[in-house]
């Protein structure tokens, strides 16, 4: 796995994988607002086939707020991405965005300590889907 990402291998079919990751997400206090439907956008524009693709853009308004106000151009950065994604295999796989990676870039202390909290969380929803995750 890359070192921007980290992911989970999920238990569940497609849409109750998507159920799940949503969640999760509200369990650590994140909210989804938006999300891309890469198959059905796929498919109508270019008539192109493709596995299910989702990508959930999520957000904890706390931390976000936090990170806004250190730098008000970080929004750049946010909300984080996570996929909700089905291999040729049907294996649903889920893979986050890693902020602490992302969130480094910026390279003010004061953000610092966010992305390593926002990991933690996102780390969190990874391990509640039941399989192991990697890093």
């Amino acid at each position: 796995m890359s070192s921007y990402v980290f992911s989970a291998q999920s238990p569940k079919g497609f849409e109750a994988t998507v159920q799940a990751v949503t969640e999760a997400l509200k369990q650590e206090g994140f909210g989804v607002l938006t999300t891309i439907d890469v198959q059905a956008t796929l498919k109508a524009k270019l008539g192109v086939e493709q596995r299910p693709y989702v990508i959930l853009g999520a957000c904890n308004p706390h931390f976000a707020h936090q990170a806004l106000q250190a730098d008000p151009d970080i929004g750049a950065l946010l909300p984080c991405n996570v996929v909700v994604r089905e291999d040729a295999d049907g294996a649903v796989h889920v893979v986050l965005m890693d902020p602490q990676a992302v969130l480094g870039m910026v390279a003010r202390p004061e953000i610092e300590p966010l992305g390593g909290e926002v990991r933690s969380r996102l780390q969190r929803v990874a391990e509640s889907l039941g399989r192991g995750w990697s890093a």
